[in-house]
């Protein structure tokens, strides 16, 4: 015997009626927004990994990853700014007695900073 039951159905979603429409009732867990490197992250697997993409969309681990890929390079582009300006002499001092020398260094490293993690956990 043959049931019209929609293969949704079959696995135990439910519809509501509206208007002349049924909508799945679908649950979709609240996440956090993702920031700049998620969005990254994300653009890049949708363009260069589109399989990859589609099976992290589909199995719901995309949002989990990007968030989890936007946080690991906030805190790495920090430990390499700290790293870099102490190694460079981007110090308190070198503020107090030149703003704009030590404003076009710490942007200097920071920008180098970006573009290693981006390489490294973003596009790869």
């Amino acid at each position: 015997m043959k049931t019209n039951r929609t293969l949704f159905e079959q696995i135990g979603g439910t519809y509501t009626q509206a208007g002349d429409f049924l909508l799945p009732d679908l649950d979709v867990e609240e996440c956090e927004p993702i920031g700049k490197y998620g969005r990254i992250r994300k653009r890049y697997l949708k363009e260069q990994r589109p399989i990859l993409f589609n099976t992290m969309l589909l199995s719901g681990n995309l949002f989990q990853h990007l968030s989890e890929i936007d946080c690991a390079c906030k805190e790495r582009i920090e430990l390499l700014t700290q790293q870099m300006a102490q190694q460079e002499g981007a110090t308190e001092a070198l503020k107090a007695a030149d703003q704009m020398a030590w404003v076009r260094c710490m942007s200097s490293i920071h920008n180098r900073a970006e573009e290693i993690v981006l390489s490294e956990l973003v596009c790869c």
